[in-house]
């Protein structure tokens, strides 16, 4: 791959993980707005542990996995179902299901405009992580970069949800993204290398929010 390739890759992997990139992520806090409601959750400190619990321990930490997967697999269709399959059986709940299968969706549909035959190689419908891992691996964008970015943007969809359910300030969701640099950067060296074998999540109370979420009376996010 030459410079310019590279520098081409870099720009469409920023587009597709950018917030104005037209996935609907914005309506979804993984449960966060159960955890700002049963008071674990309280300000920029308790939000910033929170995130990265769920990147390195928690169901980010899966997603990492899963996609790491998917972008070696993207040239095996059978890979990618089984790794597919596999994605939407470990969302712990009906909101973390609807998210993942939905996000996965719409990154596929508005990724089409940069034609591939990654898109015809993978299933019907497909988790969030696989969808991207698969594209970025077809287009590619080496793993390392991928999970990088793909964790940088989760964090920042959190910071903006925190913000929005008045547990931080902007000024506090960008010292929290960057206090997070370096953990972000150490998991996604992890991910690059792991292989199924390293699924595990060990985050309960962020899945029983996820949980409670599902009855949450007033809320302004789907998940």
């Amino acid at each position: 791959m030459t410079r310019d390739d590279e520098l081409q890759a870099l720009l469409r992997l920023t587009a597709w993980l950018s917030p104005a990139f037209p996935i609907g992520s914005f309506a979804y806090s993984g449960g966060l707005e159960r955890a700002v409601a049963d008071g674990l959750v309280t300000d920029a400190a308790s939000l910033a542990a929170w995130v990265g619990t769920l990147i390195d321990h928690g169901s980010v930490w899966n997603d990492a996995v899963l996609l790491a997967e998917s972008h070696r697999g993207q040239a095996e269709p059978a890979r990618l179902a089984e790794v597919a399959a596999l994605a939407e059986a470990l969302a712990g709940s009906r909101e973390r299901h609807q998210e993942t299968m939905l996000l996965g969706d719409a990154f596929l549909a508005a990724a089409r405009a940069w034609p591939n035959e990654v898109f015809e190689r993978l299933p019907g419908k497909v988790a969030y992580p696989i969808a991207v891992g698969a594209v970025a691996g077809a287009h590619g964008i080496g793993p390392e970069t991928v999970l990088a970015v793909f964790l940088h943007a989760y964090a920042s969809q959190a910071m903006s949800s925190g913000i929005r359910l008045g547990v931080a300030g902007q000024r506090d969701g960008v010292a929290v993204l960057a206090g997070l640099e370096e953990r972000i950067a150490k998991v996604a060296r992890r991910a690059a290398a792991s292989t199924l074998d390293d699924l595990g999540s060990a985050t309960v109370q962020a899945d029983i929010a996820s949980l409670r979420h599902e009855t949450q009376a007033t809320r302004l996010f789907r998940s």
